[in-house]
């Protein structure tokens, strides 16, 4: 079980489609996010951000297909981010400690999952209304943000991009949870992937408990450990309403808290989860840093804090 925490907060908006995730992290531990954390028992050591340069300075041309795949908007600045994101997370679970990244845009996931899977084989448990599962010729928007396991996972023109390939992530072991708004394309791919999806209406039909339980047995069956991803815009709107793609019908306030708590008490008996990250928190959407503060708490109930 978690002991130690190391929070890297990732602060960039590149691969998202409005402005202001990169101010995620900053609202986050506005919200008490060190504070919450070491009240559940947890030594929590912040290391700061990862210095990432404005969108502004940069250039978003979406470029044409190249031997790489590389026509998705910022996809250089991607990669510099996530190439160093993936070496601290790697870093802190060589220290012992469980990194937990704050973003910034979910783009930043491939980093995450490429540091949590050195040396590792690992399973992902992906909490999100979206499959983030499109490629640079699939998206209707070349936002990177919609497609980061796809990248990890090497799918079609994201396959052998050395960078955003992440071999010992097990797509068998991949599993979406709350699914409820997927381009026409990309569900085909979900389809036709090793991977499990629950949408929504396997949430309603099942009840999350039981999705949890089964979600937590595929992503960890036969693998080192886990990468968890929580995807603010998981929850409904009105329960986190500062999200750059919010979808009505998404999960409830105590459903989202049951999903992590239930992580927290498998890792409690398997020591299983690698690493967490939150992301998609946008400030500048948000309502008196509401979403900051469920994001605070659910990183809570991941990492143990219990009601008794």
């Amino acid at each position: 079980m978690t002991e130690q925490v190391r929070l890297i907060g990732a602060p960039t908006d590149y691969g998202a489609n409005r402005r202001g995730v990169d101010m995620g992290p900053s609202a986050i531990r506005y919200a008490g996010l060190q504070a919450e954390l070491e009240e559940a028992g947890v030594d929590c050591v912040d290391t700061g951000d990862l210095l990432v340069p404005t969108a502004e300075t940069r250039d978003p041309t979406v470029r044409e297909p190249d031997e790489e795949g590389r026509d998705a908007k910022f996809v250089r600045e991607v990669e510099d981010v996530c190439t160093r994101l993936a070496d601290q997370v790697a870093e802190a679970i060589d220290d012992g400690a469980t990194p937990v990244a704050l973003g910034g845009d979910h783009s930043i996931a491939i980093g995450s999952l490429k540091g949590a899977a050195r040396d590792a084989e690992i399973g992902t448990i992906w909490f999100d209304a979206h499959g983030d599962y499109n490629t640079p010729e699939t998206s209707p928007s070349g936002n990177i943000h919609g497609m980061p396991l796809a990248a990890a996972l090497g799918y079609r023109d994201w396959a052998d991009v050395e960078w955003a390939n992440v071999p010992n992530l097990k797509e068998e072991n991949t599993v979406w949870v709350g699914l409820r708004d997927i381009d026409e394309e990309e569900a085909r791919a979900i389809e036709e992937s090793e991977g499990t999806a629950f949408t929504m209406s396997d949430i309603d039909e099942q009840g999350i408990a039981e999705v949890v339980d089964e979600a937590l047995e595929i992503a960890t069956a036969g693998v080192d450990g886990i990468h968890v991803s929580l995807d603010l815009d998981w929850l409904e709107p009105n329960e986190a309403p500062g999200v750059g793609t919010p979808v009505h019908g998404g999960v409830t306030y105590r459903e989202a808290h049951y999903a992590l708590e239930r992580v927290a008490e498998f890792d409690r008996n398997h020591d299983i989860m690698r690493s967490l990250e939150l992301v998609e928190v946008n400030p500048v959407l948000d309502e008196h840093n509401k979403t900051a503060n469920l994001a605070t708490e659910l990183a809570a109930s991941a990492l143990g804090k219990r009601i008794l």
